[in-house]
């Protein structure tokens, strides 16, 4: 008769390595380590400590080892601070991981930037109309984030008499 038994792998069975020289020495250990304490309260020396290792070997091992982290990461609050560790501390390298979040960001900023743009020119034209823009309805306008309300606001402010105007519904 064959018996089988899982081996199950969690915090209570796999070491919580800290040790920049311990985890160079068996990446795949503190890989899991890892991944394994990701809700532990030091889950963040963890992941600095397996970033100091993944420095030291190979590009390509480093690459399969930062995602397989990422994915084995999922959900966990961990995956936050993983993802900031490999976009700055891992910019020797270009993993899948780390282009995506380097893409995502400039993606985010570009339309930060055109959000801000388009507040202040709707903010702009009404001032060049002499119309007199209230407290509430400059924090409605900077405060908007979406480039497509912004973007009537704008084409509202070419003809508006008043800066409530904006808002008006149709």
């Amino acid at each position: 008769m064959l018996t089988i038994r899982p081996l199950v792998l969690g915090p209570h069975n796999v070491p919580v390595i800290t040790d920049v020289r311990a985890a160079a020495a068996d990446i795949p250990l503190a890989t899991l380590s890892a991944i394994t304490h990701s809700k532990d309260a030091n889950a963040d020396a963890i992941l600095k400590t397996l970033v100091a290792a993944l420095k030291t070997i190979d590009r390509e091992n480093a690459e399969i080892f930062s995602e397989l982290t990422e994915q084995g990461l999922a959900n966990s609050p961990a995956l936050k601070t993983w993802r900031e560790l490999v976009t700055v501390e891992l910019s020797f390298f270009r993993s899948e991981t780390s282009e995506r979040l380097r893409t995502e960001g400039r993606t985010e900023g570009r339309t930060e930037g055109r959000v801000e743009e388009r507040a202040e020119a709707v903010l702009r034209v009404l001032d060049r109309r002499g119309i007199e823009v209230s407290e509430r309805v400059r924090e409605q306008v900077v405060e908007c984030d979406d480039l497509d309300t912004l973007g009537v606001w704008f084409d509202r402010s070419l003809t508006a008499a008043s800066a409530e105007e904006l808002f008006a519904e149709g």
